[in-house]
């Protein structure tokens, strides 16, 4: 055997033994993406399932009550606006539903942002809704990606 094939020798057992591409490794990379895939969707739905609760209690004093006044829809909007959040929290936790809840929470939050924004007029209150749905966005994103 002369040197050049000793040489495609070692690099081909190099290869076969040592390839980061082993289906090993590729198995648990895609095990590390699924779970942290369900613990995003897990607490996007814990998030939303507890902003949306909290859309539904009837105290008066109640911040959502008076921001809800203000946007001057009525109170209907708010029992609505907390049953759209609590089924995207739900459409989010089901796999083959994932990109639907994704969606309608970034749009409830975009609108939730442009309401506070032109609406009610403070900037400053519309920056939550804002993240939210950069965030939710940018889950959606990796999430296609794949």
């Amino acid at each position: 055997m002369d040197a050049s094939m000793a040489h495609v020798a070692a690099t081909e057992f190099a290869r076969d033994d040592f390839d980061i591409n082993d289906s090993m490794f590729e198995n648990v990379g895609e095990r590390r993406n699924v779970l942290s895939d369900w613990m995003f969707r897990a607490a996007i739905a814990l998030i939303f399932v507890l902003e949306g609760t909290e859309k539904f209690s009837s105290d008066p004093h109640s911040t959502w009550v008076s921001l809800f006044q203000q946007i001057g829809v009525g109170q209907w909007f708010r029992y609505v606006t907390g049953a759209v959040e609590v089924l995207g929290a739900v459409l989010v936790l089901v796999p083959w539903t994932v990109t639907a809840g994704l969606a309608l929470l970034a749009c409830t939050m975009a609108a939730a942002t442009l309401i506070v924004l032109f609406v009610i007029g403070r900037p400053a209150d519309g920056v939550f809704p804002g993240l939210f749905f950069i965030g939710l966005a940018a889950f959606y994103w990796n999430r296609r990606r794949r």
